[in-house]
């Protein structure tokens, strides 16, 4: 009876030793799910006027928030595109959901000097033979205004694709699912999707995606992941096809994840560059941002290019 006994716990010990290993090991991964808030107004690179300090004083820090509009404004790629964007004003620019990152005058901490290294000569020529902006050919506009990728103020790609650079005009919302095989990075606009495949491989040179080619694997109480494999117009920050990123997700407290990115590319920066910022627990809801490419904006934008034409050939007659 005895015998029996003990050969019945032990064999439920065994059955039961692969669940506690598994919930052990559950336990130990950090929970990055829920929604997320990456915004912030502190700029990536240090502004000019303050090449010489990495932090803002009190008012210097409320007058770059108060004039975040302006800067919006100022980055649009035409004067025409600016002159149609007056109604950008701290209404537009939802400045109470992208604080300030403390005082700090830039995102990037290495190099020390808070800038992106200089472009190599590649680079730069890369981004001179880009095509212009043409209204007679739609396939020129940006990949956020042909709804393939990305959103206004992004730096190229999109708000999901590495590194997560935050928007100067939307909040960059984020909602993050964790599964046993995966991790799900879920963005607002332009509702893009990246899928992690947890302790994997990367995939062929040959195959590339618009949002790169993620894997990731969890540090302790940190998830790192490895992303390559760009699409060539996917060019976050002017970067090319050899972009590499690695960006770390570590858990602070139930109201906070710390996000370190560091981006190199030997096709564009001399050496590699880490922006370090917070993301902040929200119960903001997120919206269904349908845009697709052919859908009526760029039918619009053509028809109202068009309709200005007209008028100014009536007026100079």
């Amino acid at each position: 009876m005895r015998a029996r006994l003990l050969s019945a716990l032990s064999t439920a010990a065994l059955l039961a030793a692969p669940h506690a290993l598994s919930a052990q090991r559950a336990a130990s991964v950090p929970d990055l799910q829920g929604t997320w808030n990456g915004s912030t107004l502190t700029p990536l690179q240090r502004p000019p006027q303050f090449s010489e300090r990495a932090t803002f004083t009190p008012e210097e820090a409320a007058e770059w928030v108060r004039s975040t509009p302006d800067r919006v404004r100022s980055r649009l790629p035409t004067a025409t595109d600016r002159q149609m964007q007056i109604d950008i004003d701290d209404t537009y620019v939802e400045i109470e959901n992208m604080p300030l990152y403390g005082l700090r005058t830039s995102l990037i901490v290495d190099p020390p000097n808070g800038m992106l290294p200089p472009l190599l000569p590649a680079a730069q020529t890369r981004k001179a033979e880009r095509p212009k902006r043409n209204f007679e050919d739609p396939e020129t506009f940006g990949l956020a205004e042909r709804c393939l990728l990305g959103m206004f103020g992004a730096s190229g790609g999109s708000l999901a694709s590495p590194p997560m650079l935050p928007s100067a005009a939307l909040p960059s919302f984020y909602r993050i699912v964790q599964t046993g095989a995966h991790v799900l990075i879920f963005t607002e606009w332009m509702h893009d999707a990246r899928i992690v495949r947890l302790n994997g491989t990367h995939l062929p040179s040959s195959m590339r995606s618009w949002l790169g080619d993620s894997i990731g694997y969890y540090e302790g109480q940190t998830l790192v992941v490895d992303t390559t494999n760009f699409r060539r117009e996917t060019h976050n920050l002017d970067s090319g096809e050899r972009l590499h990123v690695v960006e770390r997700f570590s858990r602070v407290d139930a109201k906070t994840i710390r996000y370190r990115v560091t981006v190199e590319d030997p096709d564009t920066w001399a050496t590699s560059w880490t922006a370090e910022w917070p993301f902040r627990a929200t119960d903001a809801p997120l919206f269904s941002v349908e845009c697709h490419e052919g859908n009526y904006a760029i039918e619009n934008i053509l028809r109202g290019a068009r309709a200005d034409e007209r008028r100014v050939s009536t007026e100079r007659r």
